[in-house]
């Protein structure tokens, strides 16, 4: 059946926003080009997007030829604003963009264990409006939240999480009542799998894990283009899961005994320090990014070689060192990495097994640090242990994975609703 002529120019309208959003600023018969519409059906669809002020000329092309073929037309990005909160154990870190993403300010508040509830809220909101108030007068039209703990699939409200402080639920509370902007919350690993599909480790992927590593451990799982939330929004929640290497199991309220043990920041310090590695981490940091990044550094950056022995390749080390100190620090940080490597390998080996989802990110802070160093080593103990093969890399945006995800979100939810189509 086809399109009524109010439903096609509702389409062709939707088009050329999207590539304007995607391709940058372009000409009337660039447009033309891309979208295979007539001359004189751009030349409509441009004016109505100038006339509903989501679409200006923002300069001209370098042709000597004047018209409006020349003129460059570009998305009006001050059109709205967005906001990013990622809300940790102990800060919440605020960035403010435009309607195409682009940061205009940003912000990092640390917040006490110590703080009440209601100061610690109090806080938070005063950060995002006066982040928001320095980006200009344009008000939010959206905001994104990342945050640990599980976010209900159908009410999307963030539920309370035994271990967590109180003034995550409060805040997403807060924000919701009395901001005019929609709120969005997303659990923060979800929101880091999001951000390394569309710019990072998993470019590309429809079917990938995403194993963060921070000052805790979770997981995201995206099949087949989709977030898989599960029926509680408890997917991933791979720090619970029971594993060898521990003095017991872990329990409904608590994951200590759990992957949580091997492979978060404590215990990643814990294993560190058997080794002598010692490492200060930046401020906001979690300690075990620090440590690991200092291990990469010391072993040069150097993956595992599956076709050399490890004695063998600690041994050209050393002579590239010429021995002394270096060359046991080196040795101490590739025995350091070797071990945390089978912790990974067992909550990897797990989602391989399960997911068979072909590739691993390693995210987070930690994941980050370890690159190519700690994901090879990863990959070839997956490769003896399980039949799947999985590809395993680093992420590659390290603990901005959350902001980054947050903003995405806000910027869809943005973006569908000023760029849907005006059907009449």
């Amino acid at each position: 059946m086809a399109a009524s002529p109010s439903t096609a120019r509702a389409i062709n309208d939707r088009l050329a926003l999207r590539l304007l959003q995607q391709e940058g600023p372009l000409t009337a018969g660039q447009l033309k080009t891309l979208t295979g519409l007539s001359r004189p059906t751009v030349a409509d669809l441009v004016e109505r997007l100038q006339d509903s002020g989501l679409v200006r000329v923002v300069g001209e092309t370098g042709d000597r030829r004047r018209g409006p073929n020349a003129r460059l037309y570009g998305i009006v990005a001050d059109r709205a604003h967005l906001a990013a909160l990622d809300v940790r154990t102990h800060s919440v870190s605020v960035v403010v963009a435009d309607l195409l993403g682009e940061t205009l300010t940003e912000a990092v508040l640390p917040i006490g264990s110590d703080t009440a509830t209601e100061a610690a809220v109090e806080r938070a909101v005063a950060l995002l409006e006066r982040t928001a108030g320095q980006a200009g007068s344009v008000p939010l039209h959206s905001v994104g939240i990342g945050a640990p703990g599980l976010v209900d699939p159908v009410t999307g409200e963030l539920r309370d999480s035994s271990g967590l402080p109180a003034w995550h639920r409060r805040l997403v509370a807060v924000l919701q009542e009395r901001l005019p902007a929609t709120v969005l919350v997303e659990n923060e690993t979800n929101l880091a799998a999001l951000a390394e599909q569309r710019l990072g480790a998993a470019r590309g992927q429809d079917t990938f894990v995403l194993l963060w590593l921070g000052h805790g451990v979770g997981a995201a799982v995206v099949l087949d283009g989709k977030l898989r939330r599960g029926a509680s929004g408890g997917a991933g929640e791979i720090a619970f899961l029971p594993v060898p290497g521990t003095s017991r199991l872990p329990s409904a309220v608590a994951c200590d005994g759990g992957f949580h043990t091997l492979a978060g920041s404590t215990g990643i310090a814990e294993l560190a320090a058997r080794y002598g590695i010692a490492a200060v981490p930046a401020p906001q940091e979690p300690p075990s990014a620090a440590l690991v990044r200092t291990a990469v550094r010391a072993v040069g950056g150097a993956p595992a070689k599956e076709a050399r022995s490890a004695a063998a390749f600690l041994d050209d080390l050393a002579d590239r060192l010429a021995l002394g100190a270096a060359a046991e620090e080196a040795r101490s940080a590739a025995a350091f990495l070797d071990d945390l490597a089978d912790r990974l390998a067992l909550g990897a080996a797990a989602v391989s097994a399960v997911l068979d989802p072909g590739r691993i990110v390693l995210a987070g802070e930690a994941g980050h640090a370890g690159g190519e160093a700690l994901a090879a080593r990863v990959e070839d103990r997956l490769a003896a242990m399980s039949p799947l093969r999985t590809e395993v890399r680093a992420g590659a945006l390290g603990g901005a994975a959350v902001l980054r995800g947050a903003l995405l979100t806000a910027r869809d939810a943005a973006q569908d609703e000023l760029f849907a189509p005006q059907v009449l």
